[in-house]
């Protein structure tokens, strides 16, 4: 195996190859260590949450003597589940709780428990009732194998429990305990409920089903994936002989699963299919749920495979036809809205849309086409966050001033009244907020990158601080001893009227007089954005360390990432994933350079994960001048072997970009390398596929390169 001595990386970091001894860091708490950071966890910060009720003020505890209810402003709680209602018939100790769900009358509690990890949650597990009125605690399921079902939910009538298991979706009567399979698999490539492995990752679904209002029946999808080419993954550590993993994986230009919605009858078990237009290989179902309070009509959105159509349409549950509501274009791609929040009693919905430049909030109806705008200017909604339907507020995050911001905003449902809400006082930093149900008060929690979150319960509409929840004061001594780097957040002209921002870490008792190396992390495509203001925990943890050690640390946001900086930022990237951002990256490091004399020009690493490794390796190899060494972990090397969903919204289709997929694969400049290279990768990773590792190793070792490489045995995207 070709070797490297990485002399960059191991000259200026040889702390990173011991570790210290107990007695070194009681000796220097001012010194960040390796081990502190990912063993000790002595950084790890802590943010308070409650689990809000759906409905009112009040939210709930685990304590000793059970669950607990509270009201903000109260300093007594309502026990509403003593702990040996936790407990199950025959064993002594209460349930493992992972989880909890209320029917709305609040007399039913699904427990969720003993779960099991699949890809990159923990979605599949066993299930618990409990019926408060009967005081009878039993797990559902009837006798499936344990650990098995998954996304459990109360009908609206409190009389069934749905779930789905192996791809089918069952319902258990409460009444008389009976289980029964509603959904049909006619073939081994049917899923019903949930979802492949594309839509599960890049259009983030996972339960496929909706309860009607009145509980009468279900609105589900359905996946085909017959001829969609598998992917093999090789597991060669868990026994005498290897194991194989294999599952459907559309890669770029190839077959995807079809996907169609029914609408089941709980009585009769029978489904209606929706009539919906097209090829449903070449459209995504990307969202659906019921209408607001009404049976009889689903609302869902279906994407075009090129993902720069999005047509809104209302299905009828009865007729199975489906009429179009609205479209949403744009000329690169429609950003699928999360979430709708509906207001007045179901009569209109919230949508979000960057039809005018900027991400905003609009109003729409079932009955009225096109969207209305509420909130207008030049600058993003970031998210939408919750609707006070009392004095008729939208509450959502923004931040037009700085994009590495988040503040709290709220608008009226007619437009008026824009204001922010996070105190002007607060003047920097990640304010996060999570609304009771009432939306009369909240949890905020607000950091920075040099402060720890701090986690306070305050009254809206008026941001009046209740009580703080968590101030992580043991966090804030162990910093206040260390040696710390100094932040800076600016922004780097690379000509064309295009400003970059990027965030700056230097080393503690800089001297701009000296010679410093410079280490920058990136992730630099349309998933992700790295400037941020906010806490970062231990890979933050891990840039101090390194700063302590002289390293300048930077990261820079590229046109193309994700940051609140206007949809033309945002989507200049289409078509040219892996060419656009790292020029921009390479105009901006030459305009440092050249700005700051303190850094080394001789000494530049870079260094990313995911989208990350793929900027990493398009870094060095195309401008091996600039960067003398680079870490690349979990990349993509070449474009064609990602997924169809995330690659071609991005990128279009290959067979028409042919230049631009080629040009944006690093794999095909690896013969340009320079300098110092080191590759990671997990051998199980299911997202970024270990075989495209092995091409590139391939591609270096066919140009005589030398290099470093980690394989991970049996270790997913995040190893």
């Amino acid at each position: 195996m070709p070797t490297c001595r990485l002399l960059f990386f191991h000259a200026l970091f040889p702390a990173l190859l011991t570790s210290s001894s107990a007695q070194e860091k009681k000796a220097d708490s001012s010194r960040i260590t390796l081990d502190r950071i990912f063993q000790d966890n002595e950084f790890s910060a802590r943010r308070a949450s409650l689990s809000w009720q759906e409905n009112g003020p009040g939210y709930t505890k685990r304590e000793e003597r059970g669950i607990v209810r509270y009201v903000p402003g109260k300093k007594k709680g309502k026990l509403l589940v003593p702990i040996g209602d936790l407990i199950p018939k025959g064993q002594t100790e209460p349930l493992s709780v992972e989880g909890l769900t209320w029917s709305d009358d609040k007399s039913l509690l699904l427990i969720y428990t003993s779960s099991k990890r699949v890809w990159r949650t923990n979605i599949r597990g066993d299930y618990w009732i409990l019926d408060r009125g009967a005081g009878v605690l039993r797990q559902l399921g009837g006798d499936g194998p344990p650990s098995t079902m998954s996304f459990a939910q109360i009908s609206p009538d409190n009389r069934h429990v749905a779930f789905v298991r192996n791809g089918n979706i069952f319902v258990e009567n409460l009444h008389d305990q009976s289980v029964r399979a509603i959904t049909e698999k006619k073939t081994e490539f049917i899923i019903n409920g949930t979802f492949d492995w594309v839509y599960e990752e890049e259009l983030r679904l996972r339960n496929g089903f909706r309860w009607s209002p009145d509980g009468k029946s279900i609105a589900y999808w359905q996946l085909d994936a017959e001829g969609v080419r598998e992917f093999t993954m090789i597991d060669n550590v868990s026994g005498l002989y290897p194991r194989l993993q294999t599952f459907a994986y559309p890669k770029t230009g190839q077959r995807n699963s079809a996907a169609r919605i029914g609408v089941v009858s709980i009585e009769t078990g029978k489904t209606r299919w929706l009539k919906i237009p097209g090829d449903p290989r070449e459209h995504y179902l990307a969202r659906m749920d019921w209408v607001k309070n009404d049976s009889n009509r689903v609302i869902f959105q279906q994407l075009n495979r090129l993902q720069n159509t999005n047509q809104v349409m209302l299905g009828d549950a009865k007729s199975g036809e489906a009429e179009t509501i609205f479209t949403e274009t744009d000329e690169a791609w429609v950003d699928v809205d999360n979430e709708l929040f509906w207001i007045e009693n179901g009569k209109r919905f919230t949508w979000m849309s960057e039809r005018d430049g900027w991400r905003h909030i609009y109003l729409a109806s079932p009955a009225e086409g096109d969207p209305v705008q509420v909130t207008k200017g030049e600058f993003d909604v970031i998210q939408l966050l919750k609707v006070d339907h009392r004095r008729r507020l939208f509450y959502f995050s923004a931040s037009p001033e700085n994009p590495a911001e988040r503040y709290l905003y709220r608008v009226k449902f007619d437009g008026s009244g824009l204001q922010r809400v996070t105190p002007e006082s607060r003047t920097r930093g990640t304010h996060a907020y999570s609304f009771s149900g009432d939306a009369r008060f909240a949890v905020w929690t607000a950091s920075n990158f040099d402060t720890p979150p701090v986690s306070t319960l305050i009254r809206l509409p008026d941001h009046k601080p209740i009580r703080v929840l968590e101030e992580n004061e043991k966090l804030n001594e162990t910093l206040s001893q260390l040696d710390r780097p100094k932040s800076e957040f600016f922004y780097i002209d690379i000509g064309g009227g295009t400003k970059l921002h990027a965030r700056c870490l230097k080393p503690p008792g800089f001297d701009p007089e000296k010679s410093y190396p410079l280490l920058l992390y990136v992730y630099g495509e349309p998933a992700g954005q790295t400037v941020r203001d906010s806490w970062g925990g231990s890979t933050q943890m891990w840039h101090w360390m390194l700063a302590q050690r002289g390293v300048v640390q930077m990261t820079i946001d590229n046109r193309g990432t994700s940051g609140p900086r206007g949809r033309d930022f945002r989507k200049q990237v289409y078509r040219k994933i892996g060419t656009l951002g790292p020029e921009d990256q390479a105009k901006a490091l030459r305009a440092l350079l050249k700005e700051r004399p303190y850094l080394d020009k001789k000494r530049v690493g870079i260094w990313g994960w995911s989208g990350g490794g793929s900027s990493s390796l398009h870094a060095i190899f195309k401008y091996p001048r600039l960067y003398q060494a680079a870490i690349s972990i979990a990349a993509v090397p070449n474009q064609r072997y990602y997924d169809t969903i995330y690659q071609e919204r991005y990128m279009g289709l290959p067979d028409d970009n042919v230049e631009g997929y080629r040009d944006g694969s690093a794999i095909h400049f690896a013969d340009q390398l320079e300098g110092d290279l080191l590759i990671i990768h997990g051998t199980a990773d299911d997202n970024c596929h270990y075989a495209t590792f092995e091409k590139l190793i391939d591609e270096l070792i066919r140009h005589n390169k030398q290099f470093s490489m980690m394989a991970y045995p049996n270790r997913a995207h995040g190893i």
